[in-house]
């Protein structure tokens, strides 16, 4: 468990632009400071590329779950450590498509913190740009919760969120970014399953994160 020192996230390279991939995780609860060091906590993670973070959260709609927000800030978290995957030689542009169409299969409705979480989504995203998984222990609580769903606190047990989801999205011509928002479908009342849901939304914090709208089919 090694905190990579991260100088900057994109460098020149025998004349290719060439990309860091990192890993940034956070503590969900103080308690990492003493369980850290055995191997195990409760952690969120996001994928930093091209200056911004990735992650994935949960919401009541059929769409993208998938956010982004400034590296190492995401709201509701206290940052942890930052560790270096990798690199890829993809393009900002090739990127956003990129990730635009890995929304589509992270939709915030499907959110599960056993099968489906912030950390599946960051080692699957690490996976498909380098080649490389996440470090086992930051998603360790899933798969012990996998073999005995007692082991999970109380405390992560969220209700879903009543409001909108914001999108982010880049314009044709300059690439420059813009919020709106759109309306999938009406909030429905939650059930057990919602329970189980780890939220981060739009109303987190201070308000930083933006949800990436998924690619048009």
């Amino acid at each position: 468990m090694v905190s990579a020192q991260i100088s900057s996230s994109s460098s020149e390279h025998d004349g290719i632009n060439e990309t860091q991939v990192v890993l940034n995780v956070y503590d969900l609860t103080p308690v990492n400071s003493y369980t850290y060091w055995f191997g195990f906590g409760i952690f969120h993670s996001g994928i930093e590329v091209h200056g911004k973070e990735y992650g994935f959260g949960a919401h009541d709609f059929p769409v993208s779950g998938v956010f982004e927000v400034e590296p190492r800030s995401c709201p509701g978290f206290i940052y942890r450590a930052s560790i270096l995957l990798g690199r890829m030689n993809m393009p900002p542009s090739e990127f956003r498509t990129f990730i635009e169409c890995t929304a589509s299969e992270y939709h915030g409705d499907t959110y599960n913190l056993i099968s489906k979480n912030c950390n599946h989504f960051t080692d699957d995203i690490a996976w498909r740009l380098t080649g490389k998984h996440i470090p086992g222990w930051v998603n360790r609580l899933a798969r012990l919760g996998a073999l005995c769903g007692c082991l999970l606190p109380e405390s992560l047990q969220a209700t879903t969120v009543k409001q909108l989801p914001e999108y982010h999205d880049c314009t044709e011509e300059d690439g420059s970014e813009s919020l709106s928002t759109a309306t999938p479908r009406e909030s429905t009342e939650m059930d057990d399953n919602d329970q189980e849901k780890l939220l981060v939304t739009s109303s987190a914090g201070t308000g930083e994160v933006a949800f990436v709208r998924e690619a048009t089919k």
